[in-house]
């Protein structure tokens, strides 16, 4: 039996940082749920492409649409061996749901792999599991890893980092070293 991987996402996740993971480990030969909160099963959510063009941030456009292959409000956490939160814009608003932060605590509790990329260090923020850990994040994010007793570290946009339970990342370049560590998490 394979394991199953969980990804949370919303409207206007980083596009590489959803399609980019959800292929990757469905390659590996991962079961991969991802859902979205007040979405169903076939329905579906807009992605936004991130940048780096030279300016003091990066840029946004328009990504492809992803169809859900899973319901959230049917989803049972604890069926599942690893989660998984993309970044992007929809970290800042699917922290605000209760059963996301629930379910974050249920992984951490059982300190079963946690991977984040980007901004979704946001909902692990939201979940306050940060605390006594070392993390990366895309640079934005800093003081809000910072003022939740974390440490961010600045390890570029091609690296990540493990500590515990949680492996996390600055951004989508990072995904070769993102995804093995998770991978090897999941062993």
């Amino acid at each position: 039996m394979s394991k199953r991987i969980l990804i949370i996402a919303g409207d206007f996740v980083e596009d590489y940082e959803l399609m980019v993971p959800f292929q990757c480990l469905k390659m590996l030969g991962y079961d991969v749920d991802v859902v979205c909160p007040d979405k169903k099963v076939d329905d579906q959510i807009k992605t936004a492409i991130h940048d780096f063009e030279g300016d003091q941030t990066y840029t946004e456009k328009p990504g492809h649409n992803f169809t859900l292959n899973a319901t959230f409000d049917d989803i049972d956490e604890t069926s599942y061996d690893g989660l998984l939160i993309p970044g992007g814009r929809a970290p800042e608003y699917i922290r605000l749901n209760q059963r996301v932060l629930d379910i974050v605590n249920d992984f951490n509790n059982k300190e079963k792999p946690i991977a984040s990329v980007c901004h979704g260090i946001q909902v692990l923020v939201a979940a306050n599991i940060v605390k006594g850990k070392t993390c990366s994040a895309y640079p934005a994010c800093a003081p809000d890893v910072n003022m939740n007793g974390g440490t961010w570290k600045d390890i570029g946009f091609e690296s990540a980092i493990v500590d515990g339970n949680l492996v996390t990342a600055a951004a989508w370049p990072a995904h070769p070293e993102w995804l093995a560590k998770f991978h090897d998490m999941l062993k």
